[in-house]
């Protein structure tokens, strides 16, 4: 079968793509013209890549962090010489004729996803709520020498309350972050956010978010990531980032030109962090 990795205009350096590794089970990278594009793809065995073992294999963690690392290599490899339409992870095909077809068919929209990247990436922000603020809201009511039945349940109420307004008030600035760094990036994406058994932190996740920034812009977005850092105006959430990335999360060419420069919420994808480059297996992140 050929594992499909990105779609570029322009191919990648012979030696460099030589270099790179896709799947470990697979041969060696190589590029297949298709009309105007090039499809950076790798030989894979059937036996490990059909649509059951596929299956199998992915449902395993080590085997789908090892699958989605070697889809980001084959990636990074189509990177060197320009904008690339990043494919989601485990794109196979029945031979070189059909990988060919596929991306000759949809010739439009990857000419034009391809323009809208170009000198542009993306960054990941997530916000949590802030820690300290969560323990506080947790156990700030729970002070008090009477431990009558009545006094236990106004202490119980007031616990709730404290969580309820620390949460509206951590969801009100992680919007006002959102609202702060869409000022300088083309286009944003909203994913899932994240689990507390993903993230591995108690205070729940409230943005997983993707930026597309220009390159010219990317000074302008960095400074305002450091503004909401250090001035304080929001001290019930906790900011991460993470970039600049081939923007995964803006390669979406199963739609049409009109819909490629809006806005959009993502349910259902995967974000595995990134799964070893902070989203290797975007097209599958999140």
């Amino acid at each position: 079968m050929v594992c499909a990795f990105a779609v570029t205009r322009t191919p990648p350096d012979a030696a460099a793509l030589a270099a790179a590794t896709g799947h470990e089970e697979g041969g060696p990278l190589r590029v297949l013209r298709a009309g105007g594009l090039c499809l950076v793809v790798q030989d894979v065995p059937a036996a490990l890549f059909d649509q059951e073992a596929l299956a199998e294999r992915l449902n395993r963690p080590g085997d789908l962090e090892r699958c989605a690392r070697a889809h980001h290599r084959g990636v990074e490899a189509a990177h060197g010489r320009g904008p690339v339409v990043p494919l989601p992870m485990a794109t196979l095909y029945r031979g070189d004729r059909t990988a060919k077809r596929a991306v000759t068919s949809r010739e439009t929209v990857l000419d034009a996803l391809l323009d809208r990247l170009r000198d542009r990436t993306e960054w990941a922000v997530k916000v949590h709520a802030a820690e300290r603020a969560a323990d506080a809201a947790a156990s700030g009511a729970g002070a008090g020498a009477d431990t009558g039945g009545r006094a236990y349940l106004s202490r119980a109420s007031a616990r709730r309350r404290d969580r309820q307004d620390a949460h509206g008030r951590a969801l009100a600035e992680a919007e006002a972050v959102d609202a702060e760094l869409r000022r300088y990036a083309v286009a944003a994406v909203r994913h899932r956010p994240q689990s507390e058994r993903l993230t591995g932190r108690r205070a729940p996740q409230l943005l997983n978010a993707a930026y597309l920034v220009d390159d010219a812009e990317r000074a302008r977005f960095t400074r305002a990531l450091a503004r909401i850092a250090a001035d304080g105006r929001h001290p019930a959430v906790e900011v991460g980032v993470s970039g600049p990335w081939i923007p995964y999360s803006f390669a979406r060419w199963d739609e049409g030109p009109d819909r490629t420069g809006q806005d959009r919420t993502e349910q259902g994808l995967t974000d595995p962090d990134r799964t070893g480059q902070d989203r290797a297996g975007q097209g599958s992140r999140s």
